[in-house]
């Protein structure tokens, strides 16, 4: 059985305030127009969740709930996984071990540097520097059970960010 995995990092955040804490920071202007954009181009894709588990840091809250919004998603609905805040690699297995065995299509939300970290292990045929803010790397799991995630073939299908096209004009 196929399942899909989308590995979100958060929009352009705000350096606004330089006393605020970085778990504090909020999207700034470019990141609320981000973050919605790719959600639509997600949606025009086909590539919809069932489940969206983010980290808990206030940018990564803004841009889950916007990508929920314009997936279809219930925001209500979006698992909140404090774990997730600058985690490394292991950690985002942990969290795609706990995902139910009914749900066939995760986006998870988190930061650099552990997602570019996480991503370039999915695939061999796949690798990037880094990981654009409000990027996407979408991967195929070939797999019955999510908790089978690390011995199951894996294929990335998918890497958007904002202004990949702007180049093709």
């Amino acid at each position: 059985m196929k399942r899909t995995l989308v590995m979100i990092r958060h929009a352009k955040s705000s350096w606004a305030n330089p006393l605020q804490s970085d778990f504090e920071r909020p999207l700034n202007d470019r990141g609320k127009h981000d973050a919605p954009e790719m959600g639509k181009r997600l949606k025009k894709l086909d590539v919809v969740p069932d489940l969206i588990i983010s980290s808990t840091a206030k940018r990564t809250k803004q841009t889950a709930k916007r990508i929920a919004e314009e997936t279809g998603y219930d925001t209500d609905k979006i698992l909140w996984e404090e774990k997730l805040y600058h985690c490394i690699p292991s950690v985002f297995e942990e969290v795609i071990y706990e995902v139910s065995d009914k749900i066939k299509t995760v986006f998870i939300v988190a930061h650099n540097p552990g997602i570019t970290d996480f991503v370039n292990q999915l695939s061999p045929d796949f690798t990037i520097d880094n990981m654009p803010t409000c990027g996407v790397v979408g991967a195929h799991i070939d797999a019955d059970e999510w908790n089978n995630f690390n011995i199951a073939g894996k294929k990335v299908f998918l890497y958007e960010y904002p202004g990949k096209d702007d180049n093709s004009k």
